[in-house]
């Protein structure tokens, strides 16, 4: 929420609504949450390609000589081992060990980095990282006005995208970025995404929103690109089985409680917040394994939600997460820690 309470709105609010959007709020920002059947949405991202609008992510710039002993510090990863142009999933814990979000960090250049954080939490991210760098020799900067942020996910994402540039998408790896040109606008090319499918993040000045919008569409129309909204976000990562802050994490569970121990490197050099904590909760998970996050396909036609309990032979053993319709399945489907 901006400071009078008011929705924020990223530089496609007009177009969205142009095309019909159902808007709806989330985590402050005024976001698309579907333009017609998230039904049909979602299997076009499993069988052609969608286009979303992600610009409430929150971008954090992280610079200077320092930047990756400053993020090796602050984050659970080993951030410094990431070769510039490539991308790496981790998280920010709290010293009690507790997760505060799931991160992804780009590596622009040697001492340049951007963290990109979920909208709900990129406050506490941006603060935490801010009280972390006292001492380091490196800049926190608040870059989430300085980017709009598009999605193309699905199978014809490469092939659209490639009729709009001519980086070099063939080379670039899951999980990198590259600085390029897309329908003429300057962009960060990333290979990542969070629908199971193979995609593009394309991180752009607002003010080349519109036009990279209208471009991807236009280029898409004979390969099935629709517009996407946010409901059939959640559908395809449920899918694919990917965690949501607030769901599957949260304060109150590490990184083992959540079954994602292997994002936290003990074996990189110097401390880290929460590094007691977690080699305790580490050693726990091996001694008496916790709780183990699973998905599960519903037998009728009743959707599982957050909070209902799992119950195998008359004993609560656990409760639902996340829980949806699949219509890539045709049933329901959820995720739960047992």
């Amino acid at each position: 929420m901006s400071s009078t309470g008011e929705l924020r709105h990223t530089a496609l609010d007009a177009l969205h609504r142009s095309l019909g959007a159902t808007m709806t709020d989330f985590a402050g920002w005024d976001m698309p949450l579907r333009y017609g059947s998230e039904r049909d949405e979602h299997n076009a991202v499993r069988t052609r390609a969608g286009l979303f609008d992600l610009s409430h992510m929150g971008e954090i710039t992280v610079t200077g000589p320092q930047a990756a002993a400053l993020l090796d510090y602050a984050l659970v990863g080993n951030i410094g081992g990431v070769k510039p142009g490539r991308a790496r999933y981790t998280m920010i814990c709290r010293a009690d060990g507790g997760i505060l979000d799931d991160l992804i960090v780009y590596r622009l250049a040697d001492t340049e980095y951007m963290v990109v954080a979920n909208a709900s939490n990129a406050q506490v991210v941006l603060d935490a990282l801010a009280e972390r760098s006292a001492g380091f020799d490196a800049e926190v900067r608040d870059d989430r006005d300085a980017y709009a942020l598009i999605a193309v996910q699905g199978p014809q994402s490469p092939g659209i995208l490639k009729s709009l540039t001519d980086a070099d998408l063939d080379g670039l790896k899951y999980y990198a970025g590259l600085p390029g040109t897309v329908a003429g606008v300057p962009a960060l090319i990333a290979r990542t995404g969070y629908t199971g499918e193979d995609g593009f993040e394309l991180f752009v000045k607002p003010e080349h929103a519109v036009e990279l919008w209208q471009a991807l569409t236009k280029a898409g129309e004979g390969a099935g690109l629709v517009p996407c909204g946010l409901s059939c976000r959640d559908t395809l990562r449920l899918e694919a089985g990917m965690p949501l802050y607030g769901h599957e994490l949260s304060t109150s569970l590490t990184p083992f409680d959540a079954g994602l121990g292997r994002v936290v490197k003990f074996e990189k050099e110097g401390d880290f917040v929460g590094r007691e904590a977690l080699r305790e909760a580490a050693a726990r998970a091996e001694q008496n394994p916790p709780r183990v996050l699973v998905g599960l396909v519903a037998e009728g036609r009743r959707v599982p939600r957050a909070g209902y309990a799992v119950v195998a032979g008359g004993e609560v053993i656990g409760e639902v997460t996340s829980g949806a319709p699949s219509p890539t399945l045709g049933k329901p489907i959820a995720m739960a820690y047992v």
